[in-house]
């Protein structure tokens, strides 16, 4: 699949503001970006079913892939634990569809509450504790408790995405989190080592359309001294005023203006992928494909999450040419009816 690059004029968030004004519609004063978690989002409401709140965290160590997800999309609540053995390829996974919506609280705004989901064999827990986000989860033969790390002055992409003033997105992708903590499986005890190991946010509060498609790219890791960290998506914001794109260094936020150009063949994940756009030139090369599909006639979707390696240049505004390898993170694509 192919996606080309254009540039837009992108508005930055000017100071912290509410998702929905009056009417319960999008507040013209929250769309655009910002680098931090400024929006309110405590009332959303009033979308007829087309309401969707989750949050998504990944962890990526030396030895394992963790990722856990709290979900509730007015009808449903769609939770998952997955941990992958990444020499082994063995998996221990739990997914948890409940329909009518049930089992899960999720905090009315980031870092400002807690967030849990409950099923039979799925408990997960995410609390803010003094300098980051504890991460807990237990299902059958794994469990985990790692605390994603918030260093001072970190930034992350925040950003308001409109598709009309009744349907809109809010999220925030916050990636190269240092994380570290402990990994059980099979009643064996794993080390999440501090200075090795990754987390990455996408938290997510709108109001969406029924039938959506996009791609997202994550990356978090050291090259040639620096922290870098890559954040980078397309298709769904492509008939908007904004794009989900940023390039991060040391923690500080580069934001690329305009969508990126995709250029990938689903069907050989495997051939790199080339991100392109904005000073970036990206390739990831994947070794792992994460593919899941479901079909619950009014719900269903299709995912393709290939993990792997990011390496290219940035080029920053000031014409600075950073150079990267070795950033391990994913890149997706995604179809949801939902």
């Amino acid at each position: 699949m192919s996606t080309q690059a254009h540039a837009l004029y992108e508005p930055k968030i000017e100071g912290p503001a509410p998702l929905v004004g009056k009417g319960n519609r999008l507040n013209p004063a929250a769309i655009g970006w910002a680098t931090q978690p400024i929006i309110d989002t405590a009332s959303l409401g009033g979308g007829r079913g087309r309401n969707k709140r989750w949050e998504y965290w990944n962890v990526m160590t030396p030895t394992h892939i963790i990722a856990l997800t709290v979900s509730s999309i007015d009808y449903a609540c769609v939770h998952e634990v997955w941990v992958l053995d990444r020499s082994t390829g063995r998996e221990w996974h739990k997914g948890s569809t409940l329909i009518p919506a049930r089992g899960a609280t999720l905090a009315p705004r980031l870092e400002q509450g807690s967030s849990s989901a409950r099923d039979r064999g799925l408990a997960i827990d995410i609390d803010e504790v003094p300098g980051g986000t504890r991460l807990r989860a237990e299902i059958g033969g794994a469990s985990f408790d790692i605390v994603a790390e918030l260093p001072a002055g970190h930034e992350r992409l925040a950003l308001v995405v409109p598709w009309s003033q009744n349907r809109f997105q809010y999220t925030v992708k916050d990636v190269a989190r240092p994380a570290s903590g402990t990994l059980r499986l099979d009643g064996v005890e794993i080390a999440v080592p501090a200075g090795e190991s990754w987390a990455v946010l996408d938290h997510g509060r709108g109001r969406w359309p029924y039938d959506i498609q996009w791609n997202w790219g994550a990356g978090s890791g050291r090259s040639h001294g620096r922290v870098i960290g890559v954040q980078v998506g397309a298709e769904w914001t492509a008939s908007t005023s904004v794009s989900e794109n940023a390039f991060f260094v040391d923690g500080i936020m580069h934001k690329i203006h305009g969508e990126t150009s995709w250029q990938y063949d689903i069907e050989n994940w495997r051939t790199p992928w080339r991100i392109t756009g904005g000073g970036l030139d990206a390739t990831f090369t994947p070794n792992y494909n994460k593919r899941s599909r479901t079909n619950f006639v009014v719900l269903s979707g299709r995912t393709d999450q290939c993990f792997g390696e990011w390496s290219g240049t940035f080029t920053t505004a000031a014409g600075e040419r950073i150079e990267f390898a070795g950033i391990e993170g994913w890149a997706e694509e995604v179809h949801n009816r939902w």
